[in-house]
């Protein structure tokens, strides 16, 4: 009996601990921060994602194919975006996530000078492909000029096409990635973008729009999607964030709990 008292003891004292653990972590967590723990697994694990992923370089392919029959007075060029369309840094985003912290330049630099991100599903074999088929890839980044060297050395890792200096566009002045398509249209025809974020895409995603706009903009270019816009799934980071909270950068987690609650749709 004595025996038994002590076990139930026991037994009530470890499942007070575990309710305590459990209630600190959740006052010390944010459905922000939460949210892209989840994101984070949803890529790393999800069989859907990686589906999402060969659906959309499968639809390239044929892109491709049916482009190059056509003749052209330039040759022709994919433009792709690199995070998250052709390499997956989501393992940074978690560890940001799991310490309840945002995204910050000095540790994503840390992270990208590491040049060990893994590629998205689908992607290598495309841009391999399209390349043997005489399509020229531009990869246009808005990763900062320090780190050029980790981005050709992440690049050439998986012996991507036109991993060099000549064919990588990092940011300069400004986000907007209109400028250097613009230089890419200089010497070649652009078959197809591909991307994550809006922007990767057309100017009219430029200039911190709201999210009216951007939907109003995506609904204007339907037809493209699928067709010259090949979009790969992000859901840990993204303009959609930024049109969400105004493009507030300043806002803490907590505050962006809360304008996730009042935006969000929840059956009463």
């Amino acid at each position: 009996m004595k025996k038994s008292y002590s076990y139930l003891l026991s037994g009530l004292l470890l499942f007070s601990a575990c309710a305590s653990v459990k209630k600190t972590a959740t006052s010390n967590t944010s459905i922000a921060n939460d949210g892209k723990i989840w994101a984070s697994l949803w890529q790393q694990r999800a069989a859907e994602y990686k589906a999402l992923c060969f659906q959309a370089y499968n639809i390239a392919k044929l892109r491709v194919d049916e482009g190059v029959k056509t003749p052209v007075d330039k040759p022709w060029a994919i433009v792709t975006d690199i995070d998250e369309t052709l390499l997956d840094n989501s393992p940074y985003d978690a560890h940001r996530a799991l310490q309840n912290l945002d995204y910050n330049d000095a540790t994503w630099k840390q992270w990208t000078d590491k040049a060990i991100a893994d590629t998205v599903p689908g992607a290598p074999a495309f841009f391999k492909y399209a390349a043997s088929k005489g399509v020229t890839i531009f990869y246009i980044t808005n990763r900062n000029e320090n780190e050029r060297a980790s981005t050709l050395k992440n690049l050439q890792l998986y012996s991507l096409p036109f991993a060099d200096n000549e064919h990588l566009l990092l940011k300069t002045t400004s986000s907007s990635k209109e400028a250097r398509r613009l230089d890419v249209l200089k010497t070649h025809n652009i078959l197809l973008l591909c991307g994550d974020n809006l922007p990767d895409f057309d100017l009219l995603y430029d200039n911190h729009p709201t999210e009216e706009s951007r939907i109003a903009t995506t609904q204007k270019l339907q037809k493209e999607f699928g067709s010259r816009y090949i979009v790969i799934p992000n859901p840990s980071y993204g303009d959609f964030e930024g049109a969400l909270f105004q493009f507030n950068y300043k806002l803490t987690p907590a505050q962006k709990d809360s304008v996730i609650r009042a935006k969000i749709k929840a059956d009463q």
